[in-house]
């Protein structure tokens, strides 16, 4: 096989849904095939409703699919790592009986240092795991205090992340509605802040700390705790995944939070589904399907249909078929929910403009790349040619020697320009499931950050532009490891445009909108009408659009079907 950029792809299809016609009436109809559309509806056909999801595209699961881009090499196109999906969903939906297995990784994440950052021979590399004792090793090369401050961090997020995890199972209360109503509705609606008083009781006098973790830049959380570089820019790239904000941006500890909740496998662990992410939503379909749902794929909507009252009574499909429910799910983002697929004028001005001002600017550049030989770093040399060591099982992290990088490759990236050395965040999951690529072979995935959406100064992402792209995070790997370029086989690359026009992702942001304290809780996507429910009748947002937000958690999708339950 001989490198080349990926022109054609084969997708591993669920087997699970179908290319004919549905019916003309269901009870319930749900936009998307993406996870949380998928969870929407179970929970309906469990609960006896009629249900039907339309996804657009030949494969469901959203931005949560395997596609073989490269014959005999499996990708998990988008999405990459399972951590988020809510417990409550896993039992639920009885994931494990339908297929979903995870592979835990121990280690979890390793930064090897630049040759040019290692002093006296030691500190070349920091590797990161479930076992505390290892981690102080590790951080001691860089910093003695850090060591035993790291601890403490840790049981401090960790509380924070256990006190914040109700709100994430519950339907955020409507203040506006709250306050509007009589003492009486007032009372009925108390329970609604429940989760709240849950949270401030969990935190008691540590509370201060909370809001400032939710409230504060990131990098003034970590200046506080600790002071190895190294250490520090590690835990920030979680902190701006997937944002166009950087450490420094208020708000931006919010999101280290949010990537803390990972709870398969334990508080904050992070794995690899076997058979790629596709493996998550085969699952969910499967669990769908055997409660009753009917799941069709090719399958684009062009409209919401609505009645006499305003209200949701359908949609009209891109081949010009009418079907009919009580209540329709949106797992689309709330751009595309809301001003494409609603008859213009449906909505009150000030929800439109509210939904008009919403931020989906994304600094995410996917590449998807087949190897013939696992990378050797120059920090941690590999033991034999084919031999997968620990480091290899990580989330591996390029360019994070201080977070000085992230923050001038945002402000590259903010002006219109490719950063000159992109965050990167490689992972190679074939080192610990074999099924995805050939025997000696891996596939090696790429989540970098922060290129701009109209290209490089301007320029549109052509073919041209996306080699160039692939060839400075491909010059930087060899860097740390080389010999990486010429082990491809072969590659695909993804900025904001490809995103948005393969998977429906708005501006190409991966959580249907950023996850900013703006756009969160109460606000996401509106404050004036908050998630699942919308302003129009019968219609709700079952999608990461809806609270709680994006990553492959389900919550919105079971949140958004129990709401649809009570109506």
């Amino acid at each position: 096989m001989h490198r080349r950029t990926i022109r054609a792809l084969r997708s591993v299809s669920c087997r699970y849904a179908s290319s004919s016609i549905p019916k003309k009436n269901y009870d319930a109809i749900v936009i998307g095939g993406g996870h949380n559309g998928l969870v929407a509806a179970f929970y309906l056909a469990k609960a006896g409703k009629n249900v039907c999801v339309l996804e657009r595209r030949h494969i469901v699961g959203g931005a949560a699919v395997t596609e073989e881009i490269i014959p005999g090499f499996k990708f998990s196109r988008a999405s990459y790592v399972l951590g988020l999906l809510r417990p409550k969903v896993y039992y639920d939906l009885d994931l494990k009986r339908h297929g979903l297995k995870v592979y835990s990784r121990d280690p979890s994440s390793y930064t090897p240092l630049h040759e040019n950052y290692w002093k006296n021979n030691k500190g070349k590399s920091l590797t990161l795991g479930p076992h505390e004792d290892q981690n102080s090793q590790q951080i001691a090369q860089f910093s003695e205090k850090d060591a035993k401050s790291m601890v403490l961090l840790e049981n401090h997020l960790m509380r924070c992340a256990e006190a914040i995890a109700p709100l994430l199972d519950q339907v955020p209360p409507d203040v506006g509605r709250f306050v509007n109503s009589s003492a009486w509705n007032k009372l009925k609606q108390i329970g609604t802040f429940t989760p709240f008083m849950k949270m401030a009781s969990t935190m008691g006098k540590d509370l201060p700390q909370f809001y400032e973790l939710m409230s504060a830049p990131a990098i003034k959380i970590l200046d506080s705790w600790l002071e190895s570089e190294p250490l520090k820019c590690t835990l920030a790239t979680d902190s701006v995944i997937g944002a166009m904000i950087s450490p420094s941006t208020p708000g931006s500890g919010y999101v280290l939070l949010h990537h803390v909740m990972a709870q398969y496998g334990g508080l904050g662990s992070w794995g690899y589904p076997e058979g790629g992410m596709g493996g998550v939503t085969e699952a969910m379909a499967r669990a769908a399907s055997e409660v009753g749902a009917d799941i069709f794929v090719n399958q684009p909507v062009k409209s919401i249909l609505l009645g006499t009252k305003d209200e949701a009574v359908g949609v009209e499909t891109e081949e010009g078929n009418y079907i009919y429910a009580k209540t329709i799910l949106s797992n689309a983002t709330a751009d595309t929910t809301f001003l494409k697929l609603l008859p213009s004028g449906s909505l009150p001005k000030e929800y439109e403009a509210s939904i008009k001002a919403l931020n989906y600017t994304s600094p995410v550049c996917k590449i998807n790349v087949a190897l013939k030989a696992l990378p050797n770093f120059k920090a941690n040399p590999n033991v034999g040619e084919n031999t997968i060591m620990p480091h290899h099982r990580c989330t591996i992290h390029l360019n994070c020697e201080k977070t000085e990088l992230l923050e001038e490759a945002y402000m590259q990236a903010i002006h219109g320009r490719i950063p000159d050395n992109p965050m990167i965040e490689l992972t190679i999951p074939s080192s610990c499931d074999p099924t995805l690529a050939p025997s000696g072979c891996h596939v090696a995935l790429f989540f970098t950050q922060y290129v701009p959406y109209s290209g490089d100064d301007g320029r549109p992402w052509s073919e041209d532009l996306k080699k160039e792209y692939a060839k400075k995070v491909f010059s930087t790997v060899d860097e740390y490891a080389p010999g990486f370029t010429d082990s491809i086989i072969g590659y695909e690359v993804l900025p904001p445009p490809e995103l948005e026009k393969i998977f429906g992702l708005t501006g190409g942001n991966i959580f249907h909108g950023a996850m900013s304290l703006d756009q969160l809780l109460i606000s996401r996507p509106s404050s004036l009408q908050p998630s699942p429910f919308t302003p129009i009748s019968g219609l709700l947002l079952c999608g990461a659009g809806a609270h709680p937000g994006g990553g492959v958690m389900g919550a919105p999708g079971r949140l958004a079907a129990l709401s649809a339950l009570k109506c």
